[in-house]
């Protein structure tokens, strides 16, 4: 046992070295190795590949394997190619070198892309796949995102045709905290547009036709590309007649001529137009078109004045609500028309010069006016109906187009109406009698009281000065008594003829005996007094001119005092009773 214990196993050589042999041979090995730090980025270098991993060479005591995957954005990785690679740690647990060339290329990606976005340099980077607004982009092993609109100049409508493809690409923006990179591939592009879009404003004439193709519609017109400036056709340009959307006009890629109408060389903006290449309407319209002649034409806008009917493309007339019907009542033009209707018309003015047109529907019809003498003769009577009321009288309509008026004073015979609406309402029927006609102003006078007749022809020889009458006091005005007489008459009684025989006044709603003191037929007025009753007065008339004398007299005393006893007020529908009264009194004469 003693003797192995010093046995001295350094000094065996095994393999045939001496110790200082094999001391040289290990400083030559590891002369070899290169010092490698973990977690750092170095370069390898590929010694083989396969369809699932890469082996490299980093000069440390053993190679790295990393999967094949990470090198997917280079289809032409052949052996030999020399890539950055990160380590993770020299051995594991099986003594293996773990390395990585994906996170090689994040480390060192940051550091780029953060360079080139100050120097603004172009890069190019491998379109992965599509996402919701645009591109996901492979740069420098980072991913970054190319929004839809960074995508080129003109809008893109199928975003896949770029998956899968190699790019240039500017770095525009980084985000560092949430390590989010935006690049754009239009920016490339707008820096070359942008010096042609100067070469092609310079040479840019007024009037000057070009060709281009439709880029982008919108509802308020059409972009044209001119060839590397855009031009913009608006709405009102794309044709002379009207245009809802300029979908109806051109399509997307469409190829159409356009001239140039205005440009602005500091804001680079140029206006087109289309219709300036076709002759204007007005220009084609017949020559012997005038006013007068029938037109057809189809009703394209509605408003609340009049509806505009195109006859022919670009060419409009106005028909004015006032000449849809031959009415004169206020109304919408859209309770005659509506847009897409079918219309034959008169033209009522044509100016050539202003390119303006005003037609006419209602000249088709008969004017009602030109047989109005013959139709709604003097004296005739006629139903009518209620339009509107005013403080002096009713305007009915005889028919479309025939109006009249019933003054206030021609509504009731009897009835005081302070307002119209008090008699009727509108809509109403109402039968009228024509008292004046004019028809050069069209206007027609109408009675309605007319269609009976005048009571106050029979109520003279009933309500005869000094005659008495009984009466009921229904209101008190400017101290004076309104006193409700038969048949619906109305007296007034003067305040200091209201006293009664104690010495107190009459009240409203009392009950009397009235003596006539005043009837006038023509201004409908009668004045009553309850005084003269009992007592006589300057005013009361004598008993010679207070009754009539003779056989016929009493008859008609009688006849008075019978119907008073019956009515105390009446209306209109009895007239019968006054003309039976009035019989009377003309067999009692």
């Amino acid at each position: 046992m003693q003797g192995t214990a010093e046995f001295d196993w350094d000094a065996l050589a095994l393999d045939g070295y001496s110790l200082a042999e094999r001391a040289e041979l290990s400083d030559t090995y590891v002369a070899t190795l290169n010092s490698v730090a973990e977690r750092e980025v170095i370069e390898g270098t590929i010694v083989s590949l396969n369809k699932k991993e890469v082996v490299v060479n980093i000069g440390s005591k053993s190679e790295g394997v990393i999967p094949t995957s990470e090198f997917r954005y280079n289809p032409d990785l052949a052996v030999g190619d020399v890539v950055p690679v990160f380590v993770e740690t020299q051995e594991d647990k099986y003594g293996q070198l773990v390395v990585s060339h994906k996170i090689a290329r994040v480390h060192s990606a940051w550091n780029k892309v953060n360079e080139v976005l100050k120097t603004g340099e172009i890069i190019t980077g491998f379109v992965k796949c599509r996402t919701k607004g645009g591109l996901i982009v492979d740069v420098f092993g980072l991913e970054a995102f190319l929004p839809g609109s960074q995508i080129d100049v003109k809008p893109i409508r199928d975003y896949d045709v770029y998956v899968g493809k190699n790019m240039e690409f500017k770095v525009v923006k980084i985000n560092q905290e949430f390590k989010n990179v935006v690049v754009s591939h239009k920016a490339l592009i707008e820096a070359e547009l942008e010096e042609q879009k100067k070469q092609i404003i310079s040479g840019l004439e007024k009037g000057q036709v070009l060709e281009g193709t439709v880029k982008n519609i919108t509802s308020y017109g059409v972009f044209i590309d001119l060839g590397g400036v855009d031009g913009l056709v608006h709405i009102t340009d794309l044709s002379w007649g009207r245009v809802n959307h300029p979908e109806e006009i051109v399509e997307l890629d469409q190829k159409i001529n356009v001239v140039i109408l205005d440009f602005d060389n500091e804001k680079k903006r140029i206006a087109l137009g289309l219709k300036q290449l076709q002759p204007h309407p007005w220009d084609a319209l017949e020559s012997g078109m005038n006013v007068g002649d029938k037109v057809k034409g189809k009703v394209v806008v509605m408003a609340d004045y009049g509806a505009f009917v195109e006859i022919a493309a670009g060419v409009e007339g106005l028909i004015h609500v006032s000449e849809m019907s031959w009415s004169q009542h206020l109304r919408s033009a859209q309770e005659f028309l509506k847009v897409g209707d079918e219309v034959e018309a008169v033209v009522l003015t044509l100016d050539r010069e202003d390119r303006k047109m005003s037609l006419g529907i209602k000249q088709l019809m008969p004017d009602p006016w030109e047989a109005i003498e013959g139709k709604y003769a003097v004296h005739t009577q006629h139903t009518a109906k209620v339009r509107n009321f005013t403080n002096f009288g009713v305007f009915v309509e005889l028919e479309e187009g025939v109006d009249g008026l019933i003054h206030i004073s021609d509504l009731s015979w009897q009835k005081k109406i302070k307002h119209p609406s008090e008699f009727c309402k509108v809509d109403d029927a109402m039968e009228v009698i024509v008292l004046e006609i004019d028809r050069e102003n069209r206007r027609i006078s109408l009675g309605h009281k007319q269609l009976e007749e005048n009571p106050w022809q029979v109520f003279e020889s009933t309500f005869t000065e000094g005659s008495t009458h009984q009466g009921t006091i229904v209101e008190n005005k400017d101290k004076s008594g309104i006193v409700s007489l038969p048949y619906g008459l109305e007296g007034i009684c003067p305040a200091r003829h209201m006293r009664k025989e104690d010495g107190t006044n009459a009240q409203v709603e009392e009950t009397l005996d009235f003596v006539i003191i005043e009837f006038n037929k023509d201004a409908r007025k009668i004045v009553a007094s309850h005084t003269r009753t009992f007592e006589a007065g300057d005013d009361r008339p004598s008993s010679s001119k207070g009754k009539s004398s003779g056989a016929g007299a009493s008859k008609a005393s009688k006849a008075v005092k019978a119907n008073n006893s019956n009515i105390e007020k009446s209306t209109l529908g009895d007239l019968g009773a006054l003309a039976e009264l009035k019989e009377k009194m003309e067999k009692g004469k």
